[in-house]
């Protein structure tokens, strides 16, 4: 029986807005693809252009996801954990290994490698890394658009001084993770405001 291994990535645990997004991806050893490394090390359009690659060529691959809501009830690692869950129970091939970017890996049934910096050690991790990238990144654009004053498509839903002062001045809206300190700090600023 061939070896059919899953790589395994998240993107988007420290955002203060927005699902975490984890991908799967089992690689056709007979199409490899060229160029694969940590997606933080590529320019948006080198990712995009090899998602599409991979997407095409690959055995399998599959989005997992964990919202906001789930998040604040089973904190963030929890919540990554699910959704890295949900990605492999979606892959179309059953892996005969998964390799996790990290050092943890949900308790399923499959076996499974944990890789500290995988995402440049492994090319299945490193396709992982691009479609999770790609996917969350085009959730932070559709976000801007809704709501162009948040700043979305430059800081991605992570905390940075623009984001902030953003959120001091429009509030928290649904898509924001609840249980992030920032996010409770908001909440009760505009209780106080709301209280006087």
């Amino acid at each position: 029986m061939p070896d059919y291994i899953a790589g395994v990535d998240e993107v988007g645990r420290g955002p203060l807005v927005g699902d975490v997004v984890t991908a799967a991806v089992i690689l056709d050893p007979a199409h490899p693809v060229e160029g694969l490394t940590d997606s933080k090390k590529l320019t948006a359009r080198r990712r995009e252009a090899l998602a599409a690659q991979i997407k095409a060529s690959a055995l399998c691959w599959a989005i997992g996801r964990a919202t906001p809501a789930e998040i604040d009830e089973i904190n963030i690692l929890h919540a990554t954990m699910l959704a890295m869950q949900r990605a492999v129970d979606q892959l179309t091939v059953a892996p005969t290994l998964v390799r996790v970017d990290g050092n943890r890996a949900p308790q399923w049934t499959y076996e499974t490698q944990t890789v500290v910096k995988g995402d440049s050690l492994f090319a299945e991790i490193s396709a992982a890394s691009i479609l999770a990238k790609v996917t969350r990144d085009a959730d932070m654009l559709s976000l801007d658009a809704a709501h162009p004053e948040y700043g979305f498509a430059g800081h991605k839903g992570y905390p940075t001084k623009a984001h902030f002062a953003a959120l001091a001045e429009h509030g928290v809206l649904p898509c924001y993770r609840k249980s992030f300190k920032p996010v409770q700090a908001r909440l009760a600023a505009a209780e106080n405001e709301f209280s006087r």
